[in-house]
């Protein structure tokens, strides 16, 4: 069996409303590079990454230009192997960022293929813990007045979210603290609420909001602070008030496993779109697993419905903002709090490659 092409596009879509956070600022579109791998059986894997508006072209080139080449003729099912090589000839002017995000669409065009030529879904395929999977709306939205922020909460709700995760990092401290008050009045003290700072506090600011949000009853704080910063982690968990998320930076394998090593994080957040994929995704979960911590994911949900009904270490998977639902013939489904994974073989992810044309960066 053999890889006999490989085709990757990128696209830059428009997003429905501007979103924005405390280090991205106002985000009016965000870039997808898609994978398309097709073996000498007439099957076709599909994967996909995103930025958040920047790199994409930087990503679509390793893919094309050098990851393709290694990959043709290639047997599309050593999955383990071909990653050792994609990671290899990419390691030295990456080990990580870009080639990451290019290794990660490849990984994930390559686990589709193969629940088609099996004929099962993903999250079977990878373990088949639970079909059915927590899930939290992630609003995008720390440049919103607070009226506007309790309608979207109200939203998310009636559409059948479980949990909401908010922003924080506006310039005073006390317009987080009001807003995170309202938010928990609207929705009352039964439904989860996390908060999430987009990595804008220093290690000091970060505690101090910590031990302040503490009296909403959060389910935990996410990205306190840069990825970078190991130490800074482990003082804000150990004098901080809150559980700490984080992850959707990282990576590599190895990142996670200094965190969750050094106890810098509660929930270790890996985002198969740059982590390595499904591959290193699913490792990050075991080694939570092992250190008896939960594991959650950050955006592209179509593919974490996946990995999260795998393992039985599950915690909530993150509805994000930057959905392709207006692009898909089949939106997740979303009931009572819970996502359901879909039984199509692979992921069944199936986008409308006509109606994403018009943005279409690269040439066909």
């Amino acid at each position: 069996m053999k890889i006999v092409s490989l085709d990757s596009a990128l696209y830059q879509l428009p997003l429905a409303t501007p979103l924005s956070d405390s280090t991205h600022g106002e985000m009016l579109f965000f870039e997808l590079i898609t994978v398309r791998i097709k073996e000498d059986e007439g099957r076709e894997g599909l994967g996909y990454t995103y930025t958040a508006g920047v790199g994409g072209w930087a990503i679509h080139a390793l893919i094309d230009r050098y990851l393709k080449s290694d990959l043709l003729g290639q047997d599309p099912r050593r999955i383990e192997q071909l990653w050792e090589r994609m990671w290899w000839r990419l390691h030295y002017s990456g080990r990580g960022g870009s080639a990451s995000f290019a290794i990660s669409a490849v990984d994930v065009a390559l686990w589709d293929l193969a629940g088609k030529r099996q004929g099962e879904p993903l999250w079977r395929l990878l373990g088949g813990h639970n079909p059915r999977v927590k899930v939290y709306a992630g609003g995008v939205d720390l440049h919103l007045s607070l009226d506007a922020l309790k309608e979207q909460t109200r939203k998310f709700l009636a559409r059948g979210y479980g949990a909401i995760k908010m922003k924080v990092g506006r310039s005073q401290l006390s317009e987080d603290l009001a807003r995170v008050a309202a938010i928990r009045q609207l929705i009352g003290p039964h439904v989860p609420l996390m908060v999430d700072a987009n990595m804008g506090w220093r290690v000091e600011e970060a505690i101090r909001a910590s031990r302040a949000l503490a009296e909403f009853d959060i389910y935990w704080l996410e990205e306190p602070t840069i990825p970078d910063d190991l130490a800074g982690h482990i003082r804000i968990a150990r004098e901080g008030a809150l559980p700490i998320a984080t992850g959707e930076n990282f990576h590599t394998l190895y990142e996670f496993q200094n965190f969750i090593t050094a106890e810098a994080v509660a929930f270790p957040e890996p985002d198969v779109s740059n982590c390595g994929g499904i591959s290193i995704w699913m490792k990050v979960a075991r080694l939570a697993e092992s250190h008896n911590l939960p594991v959650t994911s950050h955006g592209v949900h179509d593919l974490h419905v996946h990995t999260l009904a795998a393992v039985p270490n599950a915690s909530y998977l993150e509805g994000h903002g930057f959905g392709l639902e207006q692009y898909l013939t089949h939106p997740l489904q979303i009931e009572k709090g819970e996502a359901i994974a879909p039984d199509r073989p692979g992921h069944g992810v199936d986008l409308n490659w006509e109606k994403m044309e018009p943005y279409r960066l690269t040439k066909p």
